[in-house]
């Protein structure tokens, strides 16, 4: 068995081989996310709109003869051997039948449980730091099926672009020429859990309404500040009700739209240009101190 470490560092490690590799792993923001059923191994069938955004974790990777040794700098995880960042790599080199190790060293911007994504883009962004430093051994149908086995969210991170997505998330549509927006994200100090969100969300089923905001995308027609729904806002703001607070902030500071994205508690304003989106995310510094503020620039 592959020996392991997982570190909490303080500043980022020297890499002993010149062959490493840096690689970005933006957060997503969910313009729409829709539950539509359960299935019988407990995933839940979605019907969403991802989109990436130009807030990073960055991650460093070089070759060991042996072992896995993982370091986090910039926001602190637990140590342990179970963080996605270690299990992507773990499984990684079994499919590959790679002989060797690696030293990966997180340096995490993206806040941790906040609907965010950072931890399943941790998880991409190692199998694609991995693929690329030993020459792609792996093809793109076993990265997508690794991702797959690492969580839901993980094969868009493989493909880093606004997507329709369905099934459990792994089924995956770019949407060409998605337009430019610009969003303020909001994320208190508060962690939640997405296991908690769905146990907590009573089915519905989906509307004809949200098919065809779905077709209206695949033809190009961007009625954003309309398509924007979460199925599970209702539950998160209903134990955290302060957070409907924010997103009214961000709608009186001009945004075209707010939302909660995945199961929270992070919120975001979306605003058609920077200087919009720049005064009012400096304005949400000054509204709210109890979290961090992010203006972020949508990714194609």
């Amino acid at each position: 068995m592959m020996g392991s470490t997982s570190l909490y560092e303080k500043s980022n490690s020297d890499f002993l081989d010149e062959a490493a590799v840096e690689i970005l792993a933006p957060a997503k923001l969910n313009l729409l996310l829709k539950i539509t059923g359960q299935r019988t191994d407990g995933y839940h069938e979605l019907l969403s709109v991802l989109v990436p955004v130009d807030l990073y974790d960055k991650l460093k990777i070089s070759k060991l003869k042996e072992g896995l040794e993982v370091y986090w700098s910039g926001r602190e995880l637990p140590e342990t051997e179970d963080n996605l960042v270690h299990r992507a790599a773990v499984r990684f080199f079994e499919r590959s039948g790679i002989r060797g190790g690696a030293r990966i060293t997180v340096i995490k911007e993206i806040p941790i449980s906040s609907g965010l994504g950072g931890g399943s883009s941790d998880a991409g962004a190692t199998l694609k730091g991995l693929n690329q430093l030993w020459g792609n051994p792996l093809s793109r149908g076993d990265m997508e099926e690794l991702a797959l086995g690492l969580g839901a969210d993980v094969p868009f991170f493989l493909l880093q672009r606004p997507s329709i997505a369905t099934g459990v998330g792994e089924i995956l549509q770019p949407i060409e020429d998605f337009p430019l927006f610009w969003y303020v994200i909001v994320s208190p100090n508060l962690m939640v859990s997405t296991a908690w969100a769905y146990k907590r969300f009573k089915l519905k089923l989906t509307d004809n309404c949200n098919q065809s905001k779905i077709k209206n995308l695949k033809k190009c027609i961007f009625n954003i500040p309309d398509l924007l729904s979460n199925d599970l806002e209702s539950v998160t703001l209903s134990r955290y009700p302060f957070l409907c607070s924010i997103k009214a902030s961000l709608i009186k500071l001009g945004a075209l739209g707010a939302l909660m994205t995945g199961s929270g508690p992070s919120l975001f304003g979306l605003f058609d240009s920077a200087q919009k989106a720049h005064e009012a995310g400096a304005a949400m510094i000054r509204l709210w101190q109890d979290g961090e503020v992010f203006v972020v620039k949508g990714l194609s």
